[in-house]
């Protein structure tokens, strides 16, 4: 499969309808919250993209890699210690792993009265990066004015580069 069809613009597309703008969000939560499937204070990056989604509308039939290529970043992830606080409004909560701060960050945008909306992109490291054999979160919450509290969080996960096959 690649990453090539998770780092295009349908599949981003996709997601985000999910996560933005806030009607979106609230949508989301809603029917997060009525399934049986999930639970929302314990949730972790990529439990909900196929509540979400059905896997019939996934791109390119991308929808039965998902558990393979999520498990992968969240096991790549799960080895890099953090040092990054979850947010601004929350300076002491710094979670161990990479992974714990992602997982902390999504729990924030749909555990929060409101929700937080997000805006999700996947890119694939160049192969002269630093560490590009590994997954990587970057993660930036945008704020009004002054506050302290998030209005928007930019997930971008940047997912190994492979040496292309000859």
């Amino acid at each position: 499969m690649g990453m090539r069809v998770y780092t295009g613009r349908p599949f981003k597309d996709l997601m985000n309808a999910n996560y933005f703008p806030l009607e979106n969000m609230k949508k989301s939560v809603k029917k997060l919250k009525a399934s049986e499937n999930i639970h929302l204070p314990t949730l972790e990056y990529g439990q909900y993209h196929l509540i979400l989604v059905p896997k019939s509308k996934w791109p390119q039939g991308s929808a039965k890699h998902w558990h393979k290529e999520k498990g992968r970043a969240r096991v790549d992830l799960a080895n890099q210690p953090n040092t990054t606080p979850v947010s601004k409004d929350e300076p002491n909560v710094v979670p161990l792993t990479r992974v714990a701060l992602l997982d902390a960050c999504v729990r924030k945008c749909f555990n929060s009265e409101p929700p937080i909306p997000m805006k999700t992109n996947i890119i694939t490291h160049e192969a002269s990066d630093r560490n590009a054999d590994r997954h990587e979160i970057r993660l930036e919450w945008e704020y009004e004015d002054s506050s302290k509290t998030p209005t928007l969080l930019n997930l971008t996960m940047v997912c190994p580069h492979k040496p292309a096959k000859a």
